[in-house]
């Protein structure tokens, strides 16, 4: 294509989507030093993946989702630089990070990590997804409840699978653009959340059927104070934003067990939301933007997933 005889509106146009491109491309989510180094007007937000799943391919993708996060971060926002660390290669430097979002097997390891804490205390966001909410009463929720305002606690909390029906969202940053949607996942609710919920809000909701909390004590299956609060028909939360009082802020969602649900746009949606609001990002009237991915991107990223946690990622 000759630029030369094309019109000048279109040439600008041309020129501005090549430009978002590369600056896409420079952003490499494994450049951990890059993201070091980048100035001031950087956002710099870092993921942590668990490297192990949780049964079959697809359950538990937490590196590849991540990385699927990640790489939409970068094209809806030039200024922001995300990068990617399994597990196997926990970030010993935060000292940088302006947010912080982890996806583990059980979040004790991130919710007793002394740069995490150091990071928090000095302002940056922080977000848990799916197992990663979960974390032992004590120090380490005691943490969670300062950072996010609310964590899984087993005897308190439970894990059904089961298909809420998301139809009302808050007027909140983190819920702009999410149009209902239900999908089944391992959805936990029941939280254990800082007193009277202040500074919490609520932004997916439902009221779970009564099958998926049951009224014997167990460690994640039911207790007396679920049942009554499920057969009241009282709400439950599934993902909420917290305002910290120290003027940070945090985010929980406790799906994501089955990594082709980021194929629904309200569900990844609220993810990128959620993301950009603790990083404090502004966040568009329609909500961060992003692609649908199909079922070969989906599968595609969960090899990029692989490839980088054999390469020592």
């Amino acid at each position: 294509m000759n630029r030369a005889y094309l019109p000048l509106s279109l040439t600008l146009v041309l020129s501005l989507l090549t430009a978002r491109s590369t600056g896409a491309e420079e952003r490499d989510i494994f450049d951990y030093e890059g993201q070091r180094k980048a100035g001031p007007d950087v956002k710099k937000i870092v993921f942590i993946g668990d490297a192990g799943t949780h049964g079959p391919r697809g359950n538990h993708e937490f590196v590849a989702g991540s990385i699927l996060l990640a790489r939409e971060l970068h094209a809806a926002y030039p200024q922001v630089h995300a990068v990617v660390y399994s597990s196997k290669n926990w970030p010993k430097d935060l000292s940088h990070a302006d947010a912080i979002i982890v996806g583990l097997n059980h979040g004790q390891k991130a919710a007793t990590d002394p740069d995490i804490f150091a990071a928090v205390r000095r302002g940056a966001g922080f977000m848990a997804l799916h197992f990663g909410v979960e974390v032992n009463k004590g120090e380490a929720g005691d943490n969670y409840l300062q950072w996010m305002g609310g964590y899984f606690e087993t005897f308190w909390s439970v894990n059904p699978w089961w298909t809420p029906s998301f139809k009302e969202f808050p007027d909140h940053p983190t819920a702009r653009g999410v149009k209902p949607f239900s999908v089944k996942d391992e959805w936990y609710y029941h939280m254990r959340f800082v007193g009277d919920m202040k500074g919490v809000t609520p932004i997916l909701s439902d009221v779970p059927p009564l099958n998926t909390a049951g009224k014997e004590p167990s460690d994640r299956g039911g207790n007396a104070a679920v049942f009554a609060e499920v057969s009241a028909g009282k709400p439950q939360h599934m993902a909420w934003a917290y305002d910290r009082p120290d003027g940070g802020r945090g985010f929980g969602f406790t799906g994501l067990h089955r990594h082709e649900n980021l194929g629904n746009d309200g569900f990844r949606t609220v993810l990128l939301n959620g993301v950009a609001w603790v990083t404090k990002l502004e966040i568009p009237k329609d909500g961060v933007p992003s692609k649908t991915p199909d079922k070969a991107t989906l599968e595609k990223v969960m090899d990029d997933a692989k490839a980088a946690i054999e390469g020592g990622k």
